[in-house]
């Protein structure tokens, strides 16, 4: 009890950052997997919510159908909307981007063996990397997303092997050395004691989670990390790995028992609301770290168009927005 108290004193008594920098993650694939025009919603974060920082996806399942035959259209319509109105994109590149399944493998590489395989994802990431790296909306790149988390999405373990995650960043650099490289640490935990050492850490918060992990429990858990817990982490990334910390990920839509598309507005509610969403930002800015990412960009248009329901969208609005 005595913990609790102390720990929402601190909370209370943490001040948030001034004007951060927004911005959003935006995957073309999961608008269109909630049923919207994925389109609309890109030109709507950017023309209506006035969002100028992105992180868009270069999916290698989509970009890659076949080997050898590449296909970047709909990334090519992202970056040049983007560009047109002087946003900015920080771009997932790699094997393993923002989604389920997390490791995006086309189907043909999926039985390729160790070798062939480390090849094929080199090739794929360095042919996106000279794609884009002359490109007007282009900031920097986000490496192999969360890329040791060996404990979500449909990878193996060789898919977080760090001696290929090494090669994978010293090729980027090498091939583009004039924008930076952002590497994701998994989720709330972890240090990052191994090679590589990105140009920047990012790191993800999540608040309320449907829980499935505890056998035949299974119930909504708030995450108990304290605000300090992350200042903390933050800190130690600065002092001994003497590199900067962004929150690349924070949870600005539901986290249910079953997948969104398929969850009613009182279910998509338990774990984020238009409240939930305030409480969400107030907490990342109280971790002091002047760049975040939100995470949820297609719900808030799906939920407003699909339901007819804006309250969402105007939160976030009203949200980034303040001081």
């Amino acid at each position: 009890l005595s913990l609790i108290v102390l720990n929402s004193l601190i909370y209370k008594l943490t001040p948030e950052v001034k004007n951060p920098k927004w911005g959003t993650s935006f995957s073309a694939q999961y608008a269109k997997e909630l049923g919207v025009d994925w389109k609309a919603n890109f030109t709507a974060l950017l023309d209506d919510l006035q969002i100028r920082n992105f992180r868009l996806m270069s999916y290698w399942d989509i970009s890659e159908p076949s080997p050898g035959q590449f296909k970047y259209d709909e990334l090519d319509w992202q970056m040049d909307e983007a560009a047109k109105r002087d946003a900015k994109v920080s771009l997932s590149i790699g094997m393993r981007q923002p989604r389920w399944p997390e490791c995006h493998k086309p189907i043909w590489a999926k039985n390729l063996g160790r070798k062939d395989e480390d090849a094929a994802i080199m090739k794929f990431t360095l042919n996106t990397v000279e794609r884009y790296k002359n490109h007007p909306a282009l900031e920097s790149y986000q490496l192999e997303n969360e890329a040791v988390n060996n404990w979500f999405g449909e990878c193996t373990p060789v898919d977080t092997d760090q001696g290929r995650l090494d090669k994978e960043f010293q090729a980027v650099k090498k091939a583009d050395p004039n924008h930076p490289v952002y590497m994701s640490l998994s989720d709330q935990h972890g240090l990052p004691l191994n090679k590589p050492v990105p140009d920047k850490y990012g790191f993800s918060v999540y608040r309320i989670v449907w829980n499935d992990k505890t056998g035949p429990f299974k119930f909504y858990l708030t995450y108990p990390t304290p605000i300090w817990y992350h200042s903390l982490r933050a800190k130690w990334i600065k002092t001994f790995k003497q590199r900067d910390i962004f929150i690349h990920e924070l949870q600005v839509e539901p986290w249910g028992p079953t997948a969104t598309v398929n969850m009613t507005v009182d279910e998509q509610n338990q774990s984020m609301s238009p409240d939930q969403i305030k409480t969400n930002i107030q907490f990342a800015r109280k971790i002091g770290e002047p760049e975040i990412y939100t995470w949820g960009s297609e719900w808030w248009y799906w939920r407003k168009v699909h339901f007819n329901d804006p309250t969402i969208w105007e939160t976030v609005r009203g949200e980034i927005n303040r001081d």
